[in-house]
């Protein structure tokens, strides 16, 4: 532990776990309106993340690495043999109105609000935010056909789950799912879609339209 006191108490601050789930999409077909929604957040965890005093100014911050466990995550150096996670992007606030997670990132973490006078050790307040998480190691569910993460990018693949939704899947049909279309390009405007497109994808971002094609 560095900082300013090793000796000093870990505070635990109290959150949700949710598992790391597949993210689900509103879709259409190639002759249906555009839905300007952003994307839905597919990978996410609420945990109990726990900060050695004195451990980094921010809690979590760019670049500053995470243990995994079954009920928390532990801030820890990068070096450190249990770390396991870094961050590649840091937000105050909620994710639904905040700016989107980086698009090859693995997991999110979404970190409760901690008040200085909560803090055991006086060591200062935590504001609600979230990290955006990317594996030290493979695999990497957000790359492009990993099947997972919290965005759907160009290279994803996603199947049919019903109702005019579609979940993302391995493109290497390894997944529980086989994956029936493949994105192939992000477009402003369904416009800017190729001919071939059979399925619009909401992706969110700067170009929001996922161009999807059967594989």
């Amino acid at each position: 532990m560095r900082g300013r006191n090793a000796v000093g108490v870990a505070c635990a601050l109290l959150v949700l776990l949710i598992g790391l789930l597949t993210g689900c999409q509103s879709t259409s077909g190639a002759a249906g309106e555009e839905d300007g929604r952003l994307d839905k957040t597919a990978s996410e965890q609420q945990v109990t993340p726990t900060r050695p005093a004195g451990y980094g100014a921010v809690f979590l911050g760019v670049d500053e690495c995470s243990s995994f466990g079954t009920t928390s995550f532990t801030e820890v150096s990068c070096t450190s043999e249990r770390a396991a996670a870094r961050v590649v992007a840091r937000h105050d606030g909620a994710v639904s109105g905040g700016p989107l997670c980086p698009g090859t990132t693995d997991f999110v973490l979404h970190i409760s609000e901690q008040s200085r006078s909560s803090d055991e050790d006086g060591d200062g307040a935590i504001p609600q935010g979230y990290a955006c998480m990317r594996n030290l190691a493979p695999p990497h569910p957000g790359d492009p056909g990993g099947g997972g993460g919290p965005r759907t990018i160009v290279g994803d693949c996603v199947y049919s789950s019903g109702d005019g939704q579609v979940r993302e899947t391995s493109c290497d049909g390894k997944g529980q799912q086989k994956p029936e279309y493949k994105v192939t390009k992000a477009a402003g405007k369904r416009a800017g879609c190729p001919l071939s497109t059979a399925l619009y994808v909401q992706l969110g971002g700067e170009k929001p339209v996922g161009c999807a094609r059967p594989v």
